[in-house]
């Protein structure tokens, strides 16, 4: 092999490396899904980088449930941590809606619901009556 097949044999195999490496180290980055606003209408914040920046933002009458939201996604979606078997919901002022069912213990939340500019509200039904969060 003459030295310039060998350099860029080299200089090939290189790049190969590099290209691979960098390959591998944006895999965990990726696997979260960016959205916004009405694109992240039925995602799973737990899947997404919404999940990154949330905060709870409005609280129900019953303790645990809570209306979760994302400044860097504009969406929102209910979560209930603790407290009496149920159903939790979360919907915006549009008419979208996601529900999940509460077994009586862990924690559970539901998909999003877009909210940017619009509002939301985090819902439950319990064995006591129903409550919601303020809108926010």
């Amino acid at each position: 092999m003459n030295t310039l097949t060998r350099k860029l044999a080299t200089a090939g195999s290189a790049l190969a490396v590099a290209a691979t490496s960098l390959l591998l180290a944006s895999s965990p980055a990726s696997a979260a899904t960016s959205c916004y606003g009405s694109s992240c209408n039925g995602l799973d914040p737990a899947t997404t980088i919404c999940q990154n920046d949330a905060q709870t933002v409005m609280y129900g009458e019953y303790v645990g449930l809570e209306l979760r939201y994302s400044p860097t996604c504009r969406a929102a979606w209910a979560r209930f941590k603790y407290g009496d078997e149920g159903d939790i919901w979360v919907q915006n002022s549009l008419g979208n809606k996601y529900a999940v069912h509460y077994p009586g213990s862990g924690t559970v939340w539901t998909r999003m619901v877009n909210d940017k500019d619009i509002l939301a509200r985090a819902c439950g039904t319990f064995a006591k009556g129903t409550a919601c969060t303020p809108e926010y």
